[in-house]
C-alpha cells in the first residue's frame, strides 16, 4: 500500500507566468496532502509506537501484509466523525476501507484502527463498511475484516435519535453468501466486530484477543461478579466450545497467511468454480500407507486426520474447527489440483461417533461449500450418533436432523467413502444411499443398523459374559449380511475398493459429478442458512 505524500514542490510545479488561478490550485493541493497525510499517520506517532512495542501490526500494517504489494485503493480516507468536536481526532474515522488484490484476485477490506477512538463503530464508519459489502456483492469480491474494536463509540450512540439512525440498513447483517466473508479476530472484539465475525465463513483468532458481546469491564458491572475476559471471550472459549473459531494462530502475520490460504480454496464469488490448480502441479501421497494408517481390528482407534492427508494433494489439507467437535473432521483440500470439502469421522475422538457439535460442524461446512460450489468427499467410519443424556440435553434429535436437511439440499457433487464402519442413521448423515452422487466402500467396509455386538445383546438379551460361544454364533450371524460385499451386492455402493485406490476412485468420480451443464455452479439452496444454530 503505503501512499506517501510529499508537499508540492514549487520548483516543480510552479504555475507558468502568467496562468491566472494557479497558486489556489497549489494551495487547494497543499490542502489535501495535509489530508491525506493526517489520515496516514492514525491515532499519532505514540499510539503507533506503542502498537508495535506489543508486538501487533497496525490497521494499515495489516493491510499491506494481507494484500498483494501495491495493490490497496483506499475509499473513505478522509471520513471523520459528524460531532465536530472529534473531526480532528478520528483519522478515517477509525476503519480502513478499500480493494486490494490476493494472488492477483481483487478483494474488499476493513481494517479497525485502535489508535484511533479505540477503532469504535459510528455512524460515518458503518456507511463506509456498508458501501463496501456493496461494492464486494455487485462486483464478486470476498469480503475481509481485520477485526479488533471497541464497540460502539460512546457518547454518540447514546439516546434515541442515535438508536434511529443505528436502524437505517436493514441489511446491515443479513448473509446471502453472494461472496465469502472472512474475519480475523486481532485483539478486543465487540459491537460490529463481534457481529461480522459471527457471519463470516471463516473465523481465524490470535492468542490473547478477545471476542464477545461485551467487554470483562461492563459484563462485571451488568452482573456484579468479577469476569475473567479469557473465559469471557478468549480463544479457548470459542475454538473448542462455542465453535466460533476456525483457526488459532500466535501473531498478526500467521492470520493474515491463514486468510490468504483460505481464500486460495474459494471462488471469489457464489456464481464462479473454485479455483484450481495446474493438475500436473499436484503431488500425490503414497497410496500404500494407507493400509498401516487404519487398522483392520474395528475396535482399535487411528487419526483420521493422518488417513485426509494421505489421499488428498500433498500438504493441501487445511483443517477447520479442529478443536470443536472433534468425533467429526471438516477442511479443506485439493484433489489433482482441485479443491474439494473434506467431512470425516474420527475415531480418535468418542471412537468416531457423531455428538451435536460434531453435527453442528458439519452442518455449518455444508452450508459453506454448498454456497461456494465446492465439490463434498465424505470419509466414513462412525458407530453412528453418541447416545446418552448430555447429547438430549443439547438437542441431539434437532442437531442431527439439520445435519441431514443440510445434507440433502447440498447439490454440489458429493463422493461417500466407507473405511470401516457405518452404522445406524449416521450412515444416512454421512452421504450413504442416495445421499451422495457416488459410495464406495473399502474391503473393510461393514454397514448396518447397529453394530452387530450391541445387536445380540438387543435382540437377544444375551451378553458375552453371560455366555461367549452363543453371543460370537450370534454375532457371527448379524454381520454376515453387513460386509461391503453384502452392500454391493444391494447396490448399497457402486463401487468396492482396496485403500489404495481410494485416491484415484475420488479423482474419477469427481471428474464424472462435476456438474457441466451448470458450469459447476450449484442452486445454493442454503445461502441464507444460518451462520450459527
Amino acid at each position: 500500500m503505503s501512499l506517501t505524500f510529499a508537499p508540492a514542490d514549487s520548483a516543480v510545479n510552479a504555475a507558468p507566468s502568467g496562468l491566472p488561478g494557479a497558486s489556489g490550485h497549489e494551495e487547494q493541493k497543499a490542502e489535501l496532502d495535509s489530508r491525506i497525510r493526517t489520515a496516514l499517520a492514525m491515532g499519532g506517532a505514540d499510539k503507533l509506537a506503542q502498537r508495535r512495542a506489543s508486538g501487533h501490526l497496525n490497521a494499515r500494517e495489516r493491510i499491506d501484509q494481507l494484500l498483494d504489494a501495491g495493490s490497496f485503493s483506499e475509499t473513505g480516507m478522509l471520513a471523520v466523525s459528524v460531532l465536530p468536536s472529534d473531526r480532528e481526532s478520528s483519522p478515517a474515522d477509525a476503519k480502513v476501507t478499500g480493494t486490494g488484490r490476493i494472488e492477483g484476485r481483487r478483494v474488499a477490506v476493513v481494517s479497525n484502527d485502535m489508535t484511533v477512538k479505540g477503532a469504535s463503530s459510528s455512524a460515518v464508519n458503518m456507511r463506509k463498511i456498508s458501501r463496501l459489502k456493496d461494492t464486494a456483492n455487485r462486483s464478486g469480491m470476498p469480503l475481509i475484516f481485520l477485526g479488533e474494536s471497541s464497540g460502539s463509540r460512546v457518547p454518540d450512540s447514546l439516546g434515541a435519535e442515535a438508536m434511529a439512525a443505528a436502524g437505517q440498513d436493514p441489511q446491515q447483517y443479513c448473509r446471502r453468501r453472494e461472496t465469502p466473508w472472512v474475519s480475523a479476530v486481532l485483539g478486543p472484539c465487540l459491537g460490529s466486530s463481534t457481529w461480522y465475525t459471527c457471519l463470516s465463513d471463516f473465523v481465524v483468532m490470535r492468542k490473547g484477543a478477545f471476542l464477545a458481546v461485551s467487554s470483562a469491564r461492563v459484563t462485571s458491572l451488568a452482573i456484579g461478579e468479577t469476569v475473567d475476559p479469557e473465559e469471557l471471550g478468549g480463544w479457548k472459549l470459542h475454538a473448542e466450545q462455542t465453535g466460533l473459531v476456525d483457526r488459532v494462530v500466535g501473531s498478526d502475520a500467521e492470520a493474515l497467511a491463514e486468510i490468504r490460504r483460505f481464500l486460495s480454496y474459494l471462488p471469489s464469488h457464489a456464481g464462479a468454480r473454485p479455483p484450481s490448480l495446474p493438475a500436473a502441479e499436484a503431488i500425490a501421497p503414497d497410496a500404500d500407507k494407507l493400509v498401516e494408517l487404519v487398522p483392520s481390528a474395528r475396535s482399535k482407534t487411528y487419526d483420521m486426520r493422518k488417513v485426509i492427508a494421505g489421499i488428498v494433494d500433498d500438504g493441501s489439507f487445511f483443517n477447520l474447527k479442529d478443536r470443536f467437535g472433534r468425533a467429526a473432521v471438516t477442511g479443506l483440500a485439493r484433489l489433482n489440483g482441485e479443491s474439494v470439502g473434506i467431512i470425516a469421522s474420527n475415531p480418535m475422538f468418542k471412537g468416531g461417533a457423531m455428538d451435536p457439535e460434531a453435527c453442528r460442524k458439519v452442518t455449518a461446512f455444508l452450508v459453506m461449500c454448498d454456497s461456494f460450489n465446492i465439490p463434498i468427499v465424505f470419509l466414513v467410519d462412525t458407530p453412528g450418533f453418541l447416545v446418552g443424556i448430555e447429547g438430549e440435553r443439547k438437542a441431539a434429535p434437532a442437531h442431527i436432523m439439520n445435519m441431514i436437511h443440510a445434507v440433502q439440499l447440498c447439490n454440489v457433487p458429493k463422493l461417500s467413502v466407507i473405511l470401516r464402519k457405518s452404522y445406524g442413521q449416521a450412515y444416512i448423515n454421512m452421504g450413504g444411499g442416495r445421499n451422495s452422487d457416488a459410495v464406495a466402500a473399502w474391503t473393510s467396509a461393514d454397514a448396518s443398523f447397529m453394530d452387530p455386538q450391541i445387536g445380540v445383546s438387543v435382540l437377544y438379551g444375551i451378553k458375552r459374559e453371560d455366555d461367549p460361544a452363543r453371543f460370537d454364533q450370534l454375532k457371527a450371524e448379524l454381520a454376515r449380511d453387513t460386509s461391503a460385499y453384502a452392500l454391493a451386492g444391494a447396490f448399497g455402493v457402486q463401487s468396492v475398493i482396496a485403500p489404495q485406490q481410494t485416491r484415484a476412485w475420488l479423482v474419477d468420480g469427481l471428474s464424472t459429478h462435476r456438474r457441466d451443464r451448470n458450469g459447476g455452479i450449484g442452486e445454493h439452496e442454503m445461502r441464507s442458512w444460518p451462520t450459527y444454530l
